[in-house]
């Protein structure tokens, strides 16, 4: 059991001062004032304290991604204590364009290891192949009987990816959206966009030959470039869902592109961002010739929500949604995750005043104190 007390809780609306009590894992009530309690509890005093929900990493390459230069660069896997640091007590799984040294099995494996360790963790099956790499043999059957499947993996308008057709596209998007509709799960394609100029054209052209809503289609890593940036607007104003990608560069950073989309009026609710942590980023000639690599950290989800704050001068409760509520509201995991409020998941990080993480709480467990790691990974020194 665990007591909150004196907290400037944002949940991610801003509630004033309050007390927090965990138990179970749960968040049991959020009050004015919480009085002595008739069982033992840890009880932290965070007078000067701000309390946010836990942010949830909706695109993480937790058994590592890369190798697009050959074996060596291959990128290791995610450890806990990566997460603590990045403020990240959820995260979601996934391959990239290595489907072949890099399995689902193996994806699973790790997921399911990182629920033991402590904190949540879900997957997407597939990569950026099609067909599909699968643990069942199809899709939607891993999305029906394996817990921690979400959906389906794809890349389209990209020089690494399969060139899977509109009616393919159609096809795979109608069969998970069925299987999240049978297994009470979003049941959503999440889709990396690449640079190539077709960009959104075969999602646009799916929507209008076939009948699958447009909230199934996920398109991330929107703005990588600035055409497609634009056409992820346009996306927002159909309806549609944009996941924006950290560290892709300061002027396409995702708050730069928050700050343009309130300036156009745009409807915000279908923004998220993510870290695409632990995989690879690269850069290539016109021939298509690998120039350098590099791996993204976790931590970038973090550092964006500060910058959003202390940089773009963005309220606390106005950029946290974007990283805990709206991300967990995409992937059907709302109000379990992405808040602070009575019943949900006892997911909390304490923040000092600049914005430095204090404290990780996740499912009710104390993983950071006083700004240092206390719980780590399993074979974490």
């Amino acid at each position: 059991m665990l007591l909150i007390k004196n907290a400037e809780v944002y949940a991610p609306e801003y509630l004033g001062r309050k007390d927090v009590l965990a138990c179970n894992g749960k968040i049991e009530c959020v009050e004015d004032s919480i009085g002595e309690l008739p069982v033992a509890c840890d009880v932290a005093d965070a007078e000067g304290k701000m309390l946010i929900p836990g942010l949830i990493d909706q695109h993480v390459h937790v058994t590592g991604g890369g190798g697009e230069g050959s074996f060596c660069t291959r990128t290791p896997e995610l450890e806990v204590s990566e997460l603590v640091r990045g403020g990240i007590t959820t995260v979601v799984g996934l391959l990239g364009t290595d489907g072949i040294t890099r399995s689902v099995e193996n994806l699973y494996a790790k997921t399911a290891a990182l629920n033991e360790e402590g904190v949540t963790a879900y997957m997407m099956t597939g990569a950026y192949g099609y067909p599909s790499p699968t643990i069942t043999g199809a899709a939607d059957r891993d999305v029906v009987f394996i817990k921690e499947v979400l959906g389906l993996k794809l890349a389209i308008s990209d020089h690494r990816a399969p060139n899977i057709t509109v009616r393919e596209l159609i096809q795979c998007a109608g069969k998970v959206r069925v299987a999240g509709m049978l297994s009470g799960k979003p049941g959503v394609v999440i889709l990396h966009m690449g640079d190539e100029k077709s960009g959104l054209k075969p999602v646009l052209e799916a929507l209008e030959e076939g009948s699958v809503p447009i909230r199934i289609f996920r398109p991330t890593h929107v703005n990588r470039n600035g055409r497609l940036l634009e056409e992820g607007y346009d996306f927002l104003e159909k309806g549609g869902y944009i996941d924006l990608t950290c560290g892709i560069s300061k002027d396409a950073a995702p708050g730069n592109c928050i700050a343009e989309a309130i300036k156009r009026g745009i409807p915000l609710d279908h923004i998220t961002v993510s870290s695409d942590g632990h995989g690879s980023w690269s850069n290539y000639a016109e021939d298509g010739t690998l120039i350098e690599m590099g791996v993204s950290g976790v931590d970038a989800l973090f550092r964006e929500l500060t910058r959003m704050v202390t940089e773009l001068g963005m309220p606390l409760e106005d950029a946290l949604p974007y990283m805990t509520s709206q991300v967990a509201e995409c992937l059907g995991l709302f109000p379990k995750k992405g808040c602070i409020r009575k019943g949900a998941d006892a997911d909390m990080l304490l923040l000092g005043k600049d914005m430095s993480l204090d404290s990780f709480i996740a499912r009710g467990q104390i993983f950071m104190r006083g700004g240092e790691v206390i719980r780590k990974g399993t074979y974490e020194k």
